[in-house]
């Protein structure tokens, strides 16, 4: 069935098209426009003024509506739901750091659901190859140096559908890790790591292309010592990904780094259990999680633990901070879609998957489709 979506503001690739219309079918972007010349389609829908942006991509989080996606299938479709309902249509499934029969485990479950579901777009494994002295919220206990035969356990275990691996580029055989994930086709991310501004350059030069969300669990920028946000910044081959609920980075320098580097930020929101559920106590990867007031902190020590965040809410956060709607849209949907291989994603351009989410004036989100179906 055919449905043509008219009278909206399209925001994408870099520009607003005002009046416009736009139409699915078969699942695709068959064709887009403006002004009342439309073409015959089975349903017309008046976006009353609104606007129309691609479907966001979330390559960084951990659950949602009360669940994480370790606790398995039901939980991810439990979590995903609530994700989608804000304008998440696509999602890479995170896992933090577990025992390697676990993870694998769960990289193999996450492959199976992402075969019968291609809004999965497969996994991330946040952990175990990072810095014990910037784990965040992951087991101290469980951390380990990525040799081959762990890297290639996993592998394994993911059957093609790790997306991305976050690893601090530091420990031991982190440059052999790095340079096998990349050649099995899976995005490297540099975080949770105690790497200077030299130590990221020699990963990025390696392969990886990702910045774990940017400024948290890494070193921090200083005049002399820049470290690897700045590493990252003046890399025109890395995505640094942000967290913009105002707590794990402040929104003025969120705008800072977009006007530094420009169409190389994903928004994510490394949501956890709470996002969607309120304040109360959860688990994350073993560990008991508090959140208060919308942030969520380990119990013991109180680092931050994820985010209660979605993209929607990203998204109203960044444009007030001062950042352009087009830039913080590109953010949300092709940059992070292009982040972990999936340039056909994040884009309504004609022929494109019909992956949409209608906004009102405000940003919130009225309809969403997931190529060209209703959600």
């Amino acid at each position: 069935m055919s449905a043509l979506v008219h009278s909206v503001r399209l925001v994408d690739d870099g520009r607003v098209t005002d009046d416009a219309w736009v139409l699915f079918d078969g699942g695709r972007v068959r064709a887009s426009g403006v002004g009342r010349e439309r073409p015959a389609a089975d349903e017309l829908i008046d976006g009353g003024g609104g606007c129309l942006v691609p479907g966001f991509v979330d390559i960084h989080g951990h659950g949602g509506a009360g669940v994480s996606y370790d606790d398995g299938p039901d939980a991810i479709r439990t979590a995903r739901a609530l994700h989608l309902a804000h304008g998440t249509t696509r999602a890479v499934i995170s896992l933090v750091t577990a025992s390697l029969d676990d993870l694998a485990a769960r990289a193999a479950m996450v492959a199976d659901l992402a075969s019968a579901d291609p809004t999965i777009l497969g996994s991330h494994l946040e952990g175990p190859f990072l810095d014990a002295g910037h784990k965040g919220a992951h087991a101290q206990d469980l951390l380990r140096a990525p040799d081959a035969a762990s890297v290639d356990r996993l592998l394994e275990a993911g059957r093609g559908t790790i997306r991305q691996v976050t690893v601090a580029p530091e420990l031991p055989g982190a440059d052999r890790a790095i340079a096998r994930l990349v050649d099995a086709g899976v995005a490297v991310a540099v975080g949770h790591t105690d790497a200077d501004a030299d130590a990221a350059h020699r990963a990025f030069d390696a392969g990886a292309t990702i910045l774990t969300h940017a400024f948290n669990a890494m070193r921090p920028i200083h005049h002399r010592a820049p470290g690897p946000v700045v590493a990252a910044m003046r890399d025109g081959r890395v995505i640094l990904e942000l967290i913009a609920d105002g707590t794990h980075v402040d929104l003025d320098l969120i705008a800072v780094v977009f006007a530094a580097a420009g169409d190389r930020v994903a928004l994510v929101t490394d949501a956890m259990a709470a996002a969607g559920a309120g304040d109360g106590r959860y688990e994350l990867g073993g560990l008991e999680v508090v959140a208060d007031q919308g942030v969520a902190r380990l119990a013991a020590g109180g680092a931050i633990a994820g985010s209660t965040l979605t993209q929607d809410d990203a998204l109203r956060r960044v444009v007030a901070a001062g950042v352009a709607l087009p830039a913080a849209v590109r953010a949300l949907t092709s940059t992070p879609a292009r982040a972990v291989g999936r340039a056909d994603l994040g884009t309504l351009a004609v022929g494109g998957i019909a992956d949409a989410v209608l906004l009102d004036d405000d940003l919130h989100v009225q309809r969403v489709w997931v190529a060209g179906a209703a959600a």
